[in-house]
């Protein structure tokens, strides 16, 4: 990952073009890894998602292109490109693209000292 990382420090870049779509596929790419968080791209073909689950930390999500319905607590929420969305930590959430959906995944784990 550290190679990865590297080449994309100080370079201007197109969050849209550093992943891409794949049919009937959810595509990521870790493009931060640190001990304190990490941003994560996704690319969803429609239909495509990720099922119910918990993360101990928040983590924010923001839309470059597509749809999808994120559910969090049960409540669904519709985002859409130039939106952005908060996940709480420990509530159960899940995504599902109403069609293809590109998004960063933004999570930043609490240091405890």
């Amino acid at each position: 990952m550290e190679r990865n990382e590297n080449e994309l420090k100080a370079r201007i870049v197109r969050l849209d073009d550093l992943v891409g779509y794949q049919d009937g596929s959810v595509v990521s790419r870790e493009i931060v890894s640190k001990p304190t968080g990490t941003v994560t791209l996704f690319a969803f073909d429609a239909g495509q998602g990720l099922s119910e689950h918990t993360a101990p930390f928040d983590a924010l999500v923001y839309v470059f292109d597509g749809e999808a319905e994120i559910t969090i607590a049960g409540k669904p929420f519709h985002v859409k490109e130039g939106e952005a969305i908060i996940m709480p930590a420990n509530q159960p959430h899940a995504l599902k693209a109403t069609r293809k959906f590109k998004m960063m995944l933004t999570m930043v784990r609490a240091m405890r000292g």
